[in-house]
């Protein structure tokens, strides 16, 4: 088994896709309307789709993606500048990583690892 696309269900998939081609460098491979699909990272790992739904998200997100970055600090301001919103800061010996949420809420984290 492969893994190819993970998928994020909201309110305006085009909006969100165009905040993720922008954080990730991507494109957007395909616009259905309802479901907007990016292209593939070129640093590799899934690709995201953005699925529409009637209801807006309630709670926390069960499944979060997690990034890594050389320059985290760096990263969550770039983020943050494109939209996102910085909500926590974790630690844990020999890793750090910050929590954010994409514009419509969606929790996502930038670490100074490839993961946590």
């Amino acid at each position: 088994m492969e893994m190819n696309m993970i998928t994020v269900d909201c309110t305006d998939p085009r909006s969100l896709a165009e905040f993720w081609t922008a954080a990730l460098g991507v494109e957007i491979a395909a616009d259905y309307g309802a479901f907007v699909m990016l292209t593939r990272p070129l640093t590799g790992g899934p690709v995201l789709g953005f699925q529409q739904v009637p209801e807006p998200r309630a709670g926390k997100n069960r499944v979060h993606v997690d990034f890594g970055a050389a320059d985290r600090e760096a990263e969550v301001r770039r983020l943050v500048g494109l939209g996102a919103t910085e909500r926590d800061r974790q630690s844990q010996p020999g890793i750090e990583w910050t929590v954010l949420e994409d514009p419509e809420g969606n929790v996502f984290c930038v670490s100074n690892q490839g993961a946590h």
